[in-house]
């Protein structure tokens, strides 16, 4: 019987490169952040979804997404940002039917929270996502200047 020894290529755990933007409020996450703002300003969420602090999803579509926008509010707050520094939005959907069914609705959701702010964007029906409930994630991108 041989002992397996760690390589010299082992990777050694160092200092990150950014800032973890985690809510209050917010349950930890366990492998991963909810978000991150580099040095320079950029902020970079993971997936988000339509859950509250508790883990609860509301029922329908457009609640989901209004709930997802506060969750994406809520980040660029804690880096000090708002939605004028949004670049980017992409949406992970599980029915491009349900994301279409209510544009008004769906509008309303998204000014209310985020007013005419309108970064670039992209749309991708998938599957289904990792969390059974949720029926859209949304990854979003926002530069504060001055970081």
């Amino acid at each position: 019987m041989t002992a397996t020894l760690p390589s010299q290529n082992a990777p050694v755990a160092a200092a990150l490169v950014h800032t973890v933007l985690q809510p209050e409020g917010w349950p930890a996450p366990k492998g991963y952040a909810n978000a991150v703002m580099t040095d320079g300003g950029t902020i970079y969420t993971g997936g988000l979804v339509g859950w509250n602090p508790e883990g609860q999803f509301p029922a329908g579509f457009v609640a989901q997404a209004h709930q997802t926008f506060r969750n994406i509010r809520d980040v660029l707050d804690k880096a000090g940002a708002g939605p004028q520094h949004l670049t980017r939005l992409t949406w992970y959907v599980t029915s491009i039917e349900d994301y279409l069914a209510d544009p008004k609705g769906l509008g309303a959701a998204y000014r209310d929270v985020f007013g005419r702010c309108f970064p670039a964007m992209a749309t991708v029906e998938v599957v289904r996502l990792v969390e059974g409930e949720a029926l859209v994630e949304i990854e979003a991108t926002a530069i504060l200047p001055g970081k």
